[in-house]
């Protein structure tokens, strides 16, 4: 043999001795034998990352945020919860999130009480839903495994898998799958249930009656008699006849049984009526039970040292890959153990334990039984098959293993390990998966070359709802957030496999309304590539088939309602978005205005229009709060055709612009030019999308000066009551009603010659559409251009649709006006805007103020002094604000200085855009009302509550 030395030199100093594990880890395995729920952090599918701190008495809350300075993303500030707290003798151990809209958060101690949570306004403010004040302080009613019902899916039966790309030449086509969605179900299809078992055998329902009160019904699953069947681990998942629950008891025996849910109301096809109050009842069956510690079929010498459970998952059927036959429910059990400097096994090992559960046990009836019936033993009767517990490989791990979760609908387990790195295997084959670059079937971003770099030591690791990051608590106390980097060089050019596995991730989740805020944290490495933001948010349209075409829509309920097309807007906002003093990218700047539009018109509707069944309770016109809201919109509306004017009339007066519209071999570079001087504004009128925004504005501006001039109207006719008469308006309600109409009676542009404008130049649009878009659409067919009036024929139809949403897509992305628009713009410039340039004084437009619009003017120097001013814009109200200290105020104005708002306490500040409103809390049920519609940004991203010292940081 060589000799050691000879090879590495005398003083090698290689330490081959395994370091041992750090205490924090031996703490939280321990932790994770004792009891089922030890879940110590949790992410919301709306982005609020829930953390126990290391002593077990609070709760943290953090979110991802975008840096107003410059637009990157990092992980908040914790915000501490003082609503539900621990002790050191009774400390809070696990945390569990629903997937309903507005979250609710489970919160449980080591004696089971539970508090529920929600988060019905900021990521970071959580109100009661449940108080656990009437639990008993028992240990044996610590809860062992918990579950949140899910919810009721839009066809009751599949749950929509976007997804996969596949890839097609050099291009990529998107595939929809279907995942079966099982119950039982919340009556109520916007609301789950949280089922809880308990260490005593209990199975607990905690559910929201039609009154929004929460009930609880419990029922015995598991009888105790004596320690050793006190249980310790559950696991829970709905299925097809019901919820499978999987128990472990301290005896080391595993029973599965199967809990069925009657809600107590009737059988109707159509959904029942929400007065009908909730009266449910459980029952459970038991299915099979055996020794969960068996020999293992693939031997490790560590298997009898591994005596006690750390994780207990049960996951449901599935089907299989010909998508034909159904895999069973399957049930992994993970056991780890810690090297120790006395053992001769220092190297750290888990074990992943399997069972199917099979519903194919047949019975048979003894021939003694068959004789006392008088029957032949040739003729027994068919019995019901019964279920049974097959034992599967198991799995050996050299790492300790601290998390299993499952993605992709439940497709795929994520499996997390101490040392900070994650191995993903198949549901079916549980095979190793998404270990190397696979771009022909794209479901994932491991598959196009990302991944989790640097591992650091962990206590507990959670996936993102998208799976494009993690959060870590590591064994300091601290937590971490990491997205997944791209690890295979440049990119070049906006690849298509990056593009097909961004949109899959964030097209999954805007269908479910799931944050991605991670994805576009991944996305924006990327800007900087030519097109990039244009091909990510093409890809994402195309994908989800999102309506982009309303050249022939007059009115504009659908467009409103298009809230897909809002978050392709939030993305071209945000990736564009450089940070609060700096020039946005063109895309950014046209959809930050489409958005605020859109805002704008949907709050003003929403104030206008009570519905009928609360119409007696709130009159959201009689507060003043919500009158002094519209009042704002109406200035910002008003600024906004101000400057889409001004803009255009400095076009005219632009002889390069005009030179372009008038030379048909220069009229290509027509786009590029407005993308150098960075206008949208010709881009907003001439995409349809937006100019039906904004001829919604211009509808909703005429409404609230008809109400103005109304009420203050009647206001002096009749003169104003004293304040001592009870049935005299509030004084402040006729100030907001006088600021309203002062705003819209003094507007510079008047918002029905403005819409007059948008109707002739959409008519001219839908001209150019159906004349020169068909006849270069035939001729590319080598077909004949369609007369006027005459029938077309379906494909040509369709051709010409296509083409149509091809120029609108354009238009709406800012990459190209097409050469067939040359003539309307002629007529647009030449004709409809001299005639409406007559209405309007364009030097009052020339020297206006349009600081209000936040990203009118993109200059240094108006970025500068915007800078030094200090003041904010409010996203609701559309009044400036400044953080500058001052004396708080009333409800309704929040305090002035120098004639700025005050912030007196609090802001809200959107997760995405770093827009920030003030965070205003009324009593007044109207105003209410109306505010409850800004539960999100406009762009559609989450609120995230400030304090005070960290409004700038």
């Amino acid at each position: 043999m060589p000799n050691v030395d000879d090879l590495f030199g005398e003083d090698v100093g290689v330490n081959l001795t395994i370091p041992p594990p750090a205490t924090e880890l031996r703490w939280r395995v321990d932790d994770l034998r004792r009891r089922g729920c030890f879940q110590c952090v949790a992410w919301s599918k709306l982005g609020t990352i829930a953390s126990i701190t290391a002593d077990g008495l609070f709760v943290d809350f953090r979110y991802l945020r975008c840096d107003p300075d410059d637009g990157s993303w990092q992980l908040s500030e914790p915000t501490r919860c003082d609503l539900v707290t621990g002790s050191d003798h009774i400390p809070l151990v696990h945390l569990s999130w629903s997937s309903t809209s507005i979250p609710e958060l489970a919160i449980i101690d080591s004696v089971g009480r539970v508090a529920l949570l929600t988060f019905s306004i900021a990521l970071n403010r959580p109100y009661f839903f449940r108080k656990w004040d009437a639990d008993p302080v028992d240990d044996l009613n610590a809860v062992v495994g918990c579950y949140w019902l899910s919810l009721t899916p839009p066809g009751r039966q599949h749950n929509v898998l976007h997804g996969p790309a596949v890839r097609d030449n050099n291009r990529y086509r998107y595939e929809n799958s279907f995942a079966h969605s099982f119950g039982p179900f919340h009556p109520n299809p916007s609301k789950s249930a949280l089922v809880c078992v308990t260490t005593n055998g209990q199975a607990k329902l905690f559910f929201s009656q039609n009154t929004n009160r929460i009930e609880e019904t419990s029922l015995d699953i598991e009888r105790i008699s004596s320690s050793d069947d006190l249980i310790t681990h559950a696991s829970i998942c709905s299925d097809k006849s019901g919820l499978y629950i999987v128990m472990i008891n301290a005896s080391k025996q595993m029973r599965l049984v199967r809990l069925t849910i009657q809600w107590g109301q009737p059988v109707v096809d159509k959904q029942p009526p929400a007065t009908l109050p909730l009266n449910p009842s459980l029952s459970d069956r038991r299915l099979a039970s055996t020794s969960w510690l068996q020999p293992s079929l693939n031997e490790s010498p560590l298997d009898s040292a591994m005596g006690l459970p750390s994780l207990v998952e049960i996951l449901p059927s599935t089907l299989e890959s010909d998508a034909h036959s159904w895999a069973p429910p399957l049930i992994l059990i993970a056991r780890s153990y810690l090297g120790s400097p006395d053992s001769p096994y220092q190297e750290p090992q888990s074990i992943i334990d399997r069972w199917q559960v099979l519903a194919d046990q047949k019975q048979s009836v003894h021939p003694a039984f068959l004789a006392l019936g008088g029957q032949k033993q040739n003729s027994s009767p068919e019995l019901p098959t019964t279920t049974r517990l097959r034992r599967g490989e198991s799995i050996v791990f050299n790492k300790v293993i601290i998390g299993l979760q499952t993605i992709t609908q439940g497709k795929v387990i994520c499996i997390t390990f101490a040392d900070g790195t994650l191995e993903y295997r198949d549901r079916l084959t549980m095979a190793e998966i998404y270990n190397e670059p696979h771009t022909d079937r794209i479901m994932n971003l491991h598959q196009v070359g990302f991944s989790f770099t640097d591992p650091t030591p962990s206590l507990q690791t959670i996936l993102s709802p998208t799976n494009c990051s993690l959060v870590q608590m590591c064994p300091d106390g601290e937590v971490k957030w990491k997205p997944v980097r791209y690890t295979e060089g440049d990119i070049g050019n906006s690849p298509s496999d990056l593009l097909a596995g961004l949109t899959v991730a964030a097209g999954s989740a805007i269908y479910y309304t799931t944050s991605f805020d991670d994805v576009l944290a991944v996305a924006r490495s990327f800007v900087d590539k030519r097109r990039f933001t244009f091909e990510l948010t093409n890809e994402v349209i195309t994908m989800l088939k999102v309506p982009v075409d309303y050249s022939e829509e007059s009115h504009h309920d659908k467009l409103v309602r298009n809230t897909h097309l809002q978050m392709c807007l939030s993305i071209t906002n945000h990736l564009g978005f450089k940070g609060q003093y700096h020039p946005r990218a063109f895309a950014s700047k046209f959809s930050a205005l489409a958005l605020n539009a859109r805002n704008i018109v949907i709050l003003v509707t929403i104030a206008s229009n009570t519905p009928p069944n609360i119409r007696e309770k709130i009159s959201p016109l009689d507060e003043p709060e919500v009158v002094d809201a519209l009042a704002g919109c109406a200035n910002w509306s008003i600024d906004l055709l101000s400057w889409l004017a001004d803009s255009l009339f400095n076009l005219v007066d632009d002889p390069k612009f005009t030179g372009l519209v008038k030379d048909p071999n220069k009229f290509a570079g027509l786009a590029a030019y407005l993308q150098e001087k960075n206008d949208v504004a010709l881009h907003l009128l001439l995409c349809s999308s937006t100019r039906g925004l904004l001829s919604a504005v211009c509808r909703r501006l005429q409404h609230l000066e008809t109400l103005g001039n109304s009420v203050v109207g009647y206001w002096q006719k009749n003169g104003q009551p004293s304040q001592v008469d009870g049935k005299s308006p509030n004084l402040a309600l006729h100030k907001a009603y006088q600021r309203m109409q002062q705003i819209t009676s003094s507007s510079l542009v008047k918002a029905q010659e403005f819409e007059k404008l948008l109707n002739l130049l959409g008519a001219d649009i839908r001209s150019t559409y159906s004349t020169m878009l068909a006849a270069m659409v035939s001729k590319a067919a080598g077909q004949p251009p369609p007369q006027p009036g005459a029938a077309i024929n379906k494909h040509l139809d369709s051709a010409i649709k296509t083409a149509q949403l091809q120029c609108e897509l354009g238009l709406l992305l800012g990459v190209g006006i097409h050469p067939m628009f040359r003539k309307a713009l002629g007529q647009f410039f030449t004709g409809h805007l001299s005639a409406f340039r007559a209405t309007v004084d364009p030097a009052k437009l020339f020297f206006k103020d349009y600081s209000l619009l936040e990203v009118a003017s993109d200059s240094p120097l108006s970025l500068e002094n915007k800078k030094n001013a200090g003041i904010y814009i409010d996203m609701f109200r559309k009044v400036a604000m400044s953080p500058s200290d001052g004396p708080g105020g009333d409800e309704a104005t929040g305090g002035m200085v120098a004639g700025v708002p005050v912030w007196d306490g609090q802001w809200r500040r959107c997760v995405r855009c770093a827009a920030v409103m003030d965070d205003v809390l009324s009593q007044r049920p109207g105003f209410t009302y109306v505010l409850a519609q800004q539960r999100k940004c406009a762009c559609g991203g989450a609120w995230g509550s400030l304090a005070k010292d960290r409004l700038l940081g």
